[in-house]
């Protein structure tokens, strides 16, 4: 959640850098009902005020004009609250909906503003008329799509033989490396409550896009992202604690409502997939290293494996709904000729943290201040191990698998 006080200390600047982020956003709505909510409160408490001074003028003088008077405030005590908890309610509503603010080196407009600000690696070349993963895993015999949407229903993935031992020796990999940069690791359960998507910033905006386990009032997890943010919540960290940086190795799960064409088939676009997550809590002013570590700890994997790609700073609009600043790692996909985000790196300021009360103290008598939180995949699987397929495919359709990914163990 941003923060109420910049709101109404600086209104046309908030609504400004919310316009920024998303113009289709309500903010003076927003600011209206905060307005609102807090004149409605202030009425109220007048009124509570007036009614216990009568009541207290009754036990020395009873008469029929205090009794008269106590029953008129009563009245409107009760209508005033039956206004006061809508206006409350649409306020909560709207203020949950409301995106983070963007950081002011963020630049203007969507996508097509987005800023090329690092290349690594060149575009492979072939002698040979190249397939894409889909033909490349039929000659390999590393998918079964067609079992996967008989059991699950469509855009699900079945690995089979040697894709399955890609997969883990892929995710080992990635766990490892994040291990060498000093991010702990977390196991955390899939299955998470309905307040833990909303301190996490999922809900209610994207509730469409969880899968719901209505029965028990449970869902699964979108992201480890979900889950990390609400390990600390409602606690006051040490400021010698941070930074306290985690990795988390897990199945992500999501709807992704709607339909996509050719361009997203496969394992581009699958509602079930592992990921490597990253997370970092820190104070305000060590944010910016923070998210710089995250991106070489995800570039180091790709410089490794020996992949193109290019590092995008996102513009305001592209960014995400927590997001206040975001640097999309994007890999090469030779059969497609394109790039593909592979990671999105976010500083989400205090916004997860607000709605967390996660805050930290840099001694016992200090005042408490919000810490800041930052994700990032390290890295989303399903892409990455297309972008493997298509760069080291042979012209008989086999794929040479980087040196460094056929001895993976787990570091213990």
């Amino acid at each position: 959640m941003i923060d109420l006080a910049l709101l109404r200390k600086d209104k046309t600047y908030i609504i400004g850098l919310c316009k920024k982020k998303d113009p289709s956003f309500d903010i003076e709505k927003l600011a209206w009902l905060d307005e609102e909510v807090r004149r409605l409160r202030l009425i109220s408490e007048n009124l509570r005020h007036e009614k216990n001074e009568l009541v207290e003028q009754s036990k020395v003088n009873l008469n029929a004009e205090s009794i008269a008077k106590s029953r008129q405030i009563s009245q409107n005590l009760k209508h005033l609250d039956e206004d006061l908890k809508v206006i409350e309610a649409q306020f909560e509503d709207l203020y949950l909906r409301c995106p983070n603010l963007i950081l002011n080196d963020v630049p203007e407009g969507g996508k097509d503003h987005n800023v090329d600000v690092k290349s690594w690696g060149i575009k492979p070349k072939f002698n040979f008329a190249i397939l894409n993963h889909l033909e490349l895993g039929k000659i390999n015999q590393w998918f079964d799509f067609e079992a996967a949407a008989n059991m699950s229903g469509s855009q699900f993935a079945l690995y089979k033989g040697e894709a399955v031992k890609l997969v883990y020796a892929l995710m080992i990999y990635m766990f490892n490396n994040n291990l060498n940069y000093g991010f702990y690791p977390i196991l955390p359960p899939y299955l998470v409550n309905e307040k833990a998507l909303t301190i996490a910033s999922n809900f209610p905006r994207f509730k469409d896009e969880v899968y719901a386990i209505e029965k028990d009032g449970l869902y699964l997890t979108p992201t480890a992202e979900v889950n990390l943010t609400n390990i600390y919540q409602n606690r006051i960290i040490e400021s010698e604690q941070l930074p306290i940086r985690m990795t988390s190795w897990t199945s992500c799960f999501r709807r992704e409502a709607g339909g996509y064409g050719a361009a997203e088939r496969g394992l581009l676009r699958i509602h079930q997939f592992e990921k490597c997550e990253l997370y970092t809590i820190c104070v305000p002013e060590n944010a910016k290293a923070e998210q710089d570590l995250m991106i070489a700890c995800a570039e180091n994997i790709l410089q490794k494996l020996g992949l193109h790609y290019r590092i995008m700073l996102l513009a305001a609009q592209d960014c995400s709904f927590a997001s206040a600043k975001t640097y999309d790692i994007e890999v090469w996909l030779p059969a497609q000729g394109i790039y593909k985000e592979i990671s999105s790196i976010s500083n989400c300021t205090d916004f997860q943290a607000r709605r967390a009360l996660i805050r930290y103290k840099d001694d016992i008598n200090a005042k408490s201040r919000l810490v800041y939180t930052l994700n990032g995949s390290s890295l989303a699987l399903p892409r990455l191990l297309v972008a493997i397929m298509e760069t080291y495919q042979q012209e008989d359709g086999k794929i040479e698998l980087p040196d460094i990914l056929k001895t993976v163990k787990l570091n213990l």
